[in-house]
């Protein structure tokens, strides 16, 4: 077969357009016949003499790549797929683009684009109620549907420690209207952590039981032994002298004076009885 013939139908080619594929050249009708792509617009062959635009695999007459919404031509211009059809940007941005939490407005194909608790939000509008700084992928704290970078929270929001005076990032305790850290919530005597433990207070400052014991309580002027506030236990107080409830008794017959008259000698509490009797 001679060169100047088409490698399918062997007509000659002299004086007529002809096209290439691979080292074949074919007359135009047999290379779009053979070749030619079919339109995914108007299913008819994109001849060797027009343009033949291609998007994954399939492929338009260049009048027929639109939008498929507004018909405007895509060619040369930005666009996006849904379920196989082609958009421009704006018919995509409003039949399919996220509005931008903050400000309300289309978050367009291409942009980039913040996800937080199930919203969206403009990488530019996702930033630092206070210092209006890009939060990004930075830690942050939402605060009455605001969000704030750590820094700021804590410098606005944040409890301080009544004890080391450093930021409460989470749990605490409340003692006297103040925060502490569970782990700065210590006996003033022995140190140790009071968080979730019994304990009595003196001077604003908490004790263990022992150390309020050994170092704050009252003694009893009968069995010397500490008088503290545990269980709501009652106690008797006279002339700068506290007892027990049930130490309060006579000191010649041990009848309970609880709630009774008595006299006293020098440092004795005496019934009525025994009193008038001596």
């Amino acid at each position: 077969v001679s060169e100047s013939n088409c490698h399918f139908c062997l007509q000659s080619l002299r004086g007529r357009k002809y096209a290439l594929r691979g080292e074949n050249a074919y007359c135009v009708p047999c290379y779009d016949s053979l070749y030619a792509n079919p339109c995914e617009e108007c299913k008819q062959p994109i001849e060797c003499s027009s343009k033949d635009l291609a998007y994954k695999g399939r492929h338009w007459h260049e009048g027929c790549f639109r939008c498929a919404k507004c018909s405007r031509s895509l060619v040369e211009k930005p666009f996006a797929a849904k379920d196989e059809v082609l958009l421009c940007t704006e018919c995509y941005s409003d039949e399919y683009s996220s509005k931008c939490f903050h400000c309300q407005k289309t978050i367009m194909p291409g942009s980039r684009k913040m996800e937080f608790k199930g919203s969206s939000w403009h990488e530019s509008c996702f930033v630092c109620q206070y210092c209006r700084q890009p939060l990004g992928t930075k830690p942050l704290i939402t605060k009455d549907n605001e969000n704030y970078c750590v820094p700021c929270f804590e410098k606005q929001f944040a409890h301080h420690c009544y004890a080391c005076k450093k930021v409460i990032t989470s749990g605490g305790v409340t003692y006297h209207d103040q925060p502490w850290h569970k782990q700065c919530f210590v006996c003033a005597g022995c140190k140790t952590q009071l968080s979730g433990q019994r304990f009595l207070s003196q001077d604003e400052y908490p004790y263990c039981v022992d150390c309020f014991s050994k170092f704050c309580a009252k003694k009893c002027a009968a069995c010397m032994k500490p008088i503290t506030a545990l269980g709501g236990a009652k106690y008797i107080s006279f002339e700068e002298r506290q007892w027990h409830g049930e130490c309060f008794n006579c000191a010649k017959c041990s009848v309970s004076l609880v709630g009774q008259e008595f006299l006293t000698r020098q440092d004795d509490i005496l019934c009525h009885k025994c009193g008038s009797a001596s």
